[in-house]
């Protein structure tokens, strides 16, 4: 049971989809944590740095250290640093985050006004709501209403006014974090506009590659129902037009063939009907005493004889014309079997006054072949042979370093020559000819063997016939 088919355009868009979609999916992926580590990185360096002048600033500016003594809660004790170059030096830094410090107690109370703004208070809040202590706040990002920080806390100074103090330094990273969200939409936005696009390119695609598929396809169907007439397709991608080239060539291929079958069935319904026309003849002539029994069953004899082995003939080309009949080669030496194949004959030969002369130079000559077919090419040219020789029939085995040549000649009365260009045709006969079939299959197994076979009359004016086949196995 086979499951349900799915459709080349539908393949090809499902998988430029796939493909297109992973590749932003780990695009974006990416995107987002080397821009989050660089985020982080960039806000944790800055507020190192800031914490680091911070200190140097402190353990200088005795002023600084003044100011923690006096009480006022008016003004930060930061003010002296802010407006000092430690702190200006950190405004200029190269990734452009802006950090600021205020004091926070232990409870999370702002000592001094001036600390106080709304900025701040939401920090303050964000910190609470994480409930984490103030001694472990490091590098810690704080979400407020539409912004974001990266908040650390560190303790103050040993002073008796600031007791359980700490200084918290944040870092706003929310213009950082605001670009990187406008780039994940616009990541978005583009995977839209390349998915359409793949839409209408893997559309435009497919139609290419199934459009000539469909035309394939008819023109085979067209085939399979007997219409052989080829097309003038032509193909932009290689693959398409050799696949429409060989289905061309098939089609002919098959005309031919069929051509074959329409013409060899003529053939065989004329040659089938002439003995049967007889046969039927001489019976109805003894069943109505106008024949004499005797001669009359002699006629019927002989023609039931040349019927039989006319249907022999028939079943044999049928054989050998089966396009899914299997033959096994085997090593075969080439002399023992043309010497089994004169055995055959040499009774028939000696009837008619014919003597055969093997001419053989080496002692073997092994082929790779199919043994039965070419015993039955031999067995049919020197039948052939016998029918029209004088009293010689000459046969010859040759092999030279690409080829084997067989050679089988008489001394008869030749070949016509208007003859010689129809010699191997099917159903063709000659002066003399039995069925037309017996050199037809000579040629369709030599043939088989990727081999050659030509006829002409010798300088004796009997005929020559002459298979050559290329060297497989040599011996």
């Amino acid at each position: 049971m086979t499951g349900k088919k799915s459709k080349i355009h539908i393949r090809i868009l499902t998988s430029f989809s796939i493909i297109l979609l992973l590749s932003f999916f780990l695009t974006g992926l990416i995107f987002n944590i080397v821009a989050r580590q660089y985020i982080q990185i960039s806000a944790v360096e800055q507020l190192n740095e800031t914490y680091n002048n911070m200190t140097l600033f402190i353990e200088q500016a005795e002023t600084f250290i003044e100011k923690l003594s006096e009480r006022n809660f008016e003004f930060s004790p930061l003010d002296e640093w802010q407006n000092s170059p430690f702190y200006n030096s950190i405004r200029q830094n190269a990734f452009q985050i802006n950090v600021n410090i205020f004091i926070i107690d232990d409870e999370y109370n702002l000592p001094y006004r001036r600390d106080i703004s709304d900025e701040v208070f939401k920090i303050v809040q964000g910190i609470k709501d994480k409930n984490i202590h103030l001694a472990a706040l490091k590098n810690v990002l704080v979400r407020t209403n539409g912004s974001s920080y990266f908040v650390s806390a560190f303790q103050t100074p040993v002073n008796s006014l600031l007791e359980q103090s700490f200084f918290i330094i944040y870092a706003n990273v929310t213009g950082l974090i605001s670009f990187a969200a406008k780039i994940n939409s616009f990541l978005i936005i583009l995977v839209c506009v390349m998915f359409i696009g793949t839409v209408v390119i893997a559309f435009f695609l497919s139609n290419t590659i199934t459009r000539p598929i469909k035309k394939i396809s008819l023109f085979a169907s067209k085939i399979g129902y007997g219409d052989f007439t080829p097309n003038n397709y032509l193909f932009a991608d290689e693959e398409l037009d050799n696949l429409n080239k060989a289905l061309n060539n098939t089609a002919k291929q098959l005309s031919i063939y069929d051509n074959e079958q329409k013409l060899f069935f003529q053939n065989v319904s004329h040659e089938l009907r002439t003995p049967l026309m007889s046969i039927h003849c001489y019976a109805e002539g003894i069943s109505c005493g106008i024949m004499e029994p005797q001669k009359a069953s002699k006629t019927i004899l002989s023609e039931t004889l040349r019927l039989s082995e006319l249907v022999s003939d028939l079943l044999y080309i049928s054989k050998i014309d089966n396009i899914t009949t299997v033959y096994e080669t085997v090593k075969t030496d080439l002399f023992k079997l043309i010497k089994s194949c004169v055995e055959r004959q040499i009774l028939l030969a000696q009837k008619n006054g014919i003597r055969i002369l093997i001419d053989f130079i080496e002692p073997s000559v092994e082929y790779e072949c199919v043994d039965e077919l070419i015993s039955r090419a031999l067995d049919n040219l020197f039948s052939n042979a016998i029918r029209y020789a004088s009293g010689e029939i000459t046969v010859s085995c040759r092999r030279s370093h690409n080829q084997i040549t067989i050679c089988v000649s008489d001394d008869g009365c030749g070949i016509e020559p208007e003859s010689m260009p129809h010699i191997f045709e099917r159903f063709y006969k000659g002066r003399g000819g039995n069925h037309g079939i017996g050199l037809s299959i000579v040629k369709s197994i030599v043939e088989q063997h990727k081999g050659a076979i030509t006829a002409k009359n010798n300088i004796k004016g009997g005929a020559e016939f002459t298979i050559t086949l290329p060297i497989i196995i040599q011996g």
